[in-house]
């Protein structure tokens, strides 16, 4: 970690969403922008004091508390990454039935609609937190995980696919806290299948689109 390391802000278009305002989608990727400026200022800090190559004693509970708070704001940073990346003007509620997804599902859950109620109700569980799709790499199969926070609950090595904000400020702008099945609703009729499948063919190359 070299001081002066710095991570980029990525360009997200994503106004004329169904279900999710142009307000929403403005507000949401403010917020994304302010877990990258968190991000490079708490990896500045912390290099800082690597410099020496050392941490003074002195030093440790600051950098203890620094190291910890990197770890929440990086996933911040990048778990909104994901969500964006995953969603599309173009989306649909669906993959298709021959996809690199359908056919993981299918494997997994022996059926993508039996995938899909799983992940729907890992996203309505009660608080904030994450619904997140995840790819086993030895196994080559998904599962579906909440993430409390951004940094609780991550499977080590596991390898997000899909993922859902499930915050209440991912909605709140057009549904109230207790409408959040029609948020959900919302959220799959703009999932970019095509940006999924190529997560998965990154992940997992073996994997062959069938038909």
């Amino acid at each position: 970690m070299k001081v002066g390391d710095s991570y980029d802000v990525k360009p997200f278009n994503l106004h004329g969403l169904v279900g999710i305002s142009d307000r929403t989608f403005e507000m949401h990727v403010k917020l994304y922008e302010g877990y990258v400026k968190a991000a490079n200022q708490l990896t500045a800090k912390i290099g800082e004091m690597l410099k020496d190559g050392r941490i003074d004693h002195e030093e440790m509970p600051a950098y203890s508390e620094l190291t910890r708070r990197l770890g929440f704001e990086q996933n911040g940073m990048v778990l909104h990454e994901y969500y964006f990346g995953n969603l599309t003007q173009e989306g649909s509620d669906h993959p298709d039935r021959h996809s690199l997804f359908a056919q993981a599902a299918e494997n997994s859950y022996g059926s993508v609609d039996r995938w899909k109620t799983d992940f729907c109700g890992v996203g309505m569980l009660r608080g904030v937190g994450w619904a997140v799709c995840s790819l086993n790499p030895a196994s080559r199969r998904l599962s579906n995980y909440w993430i409390s926070l951004h940094e609780h609950g991550h499977v080590a090595g596991f390898i997000p696919i899909l993922v859902m904000d499930v915050w209440e400020h991912a909605y709140l702008l057009d549904y109230k806290p207790s409408e959040r099945a029609s948020y959900i609703e919302a959220f799959f009729s703009n999932i970019d299948w095509k940006s999924v499948a190529k997560r998965l063919q990154l992940c997992a190359p073996a994997f062959v689109e069938a038909g």
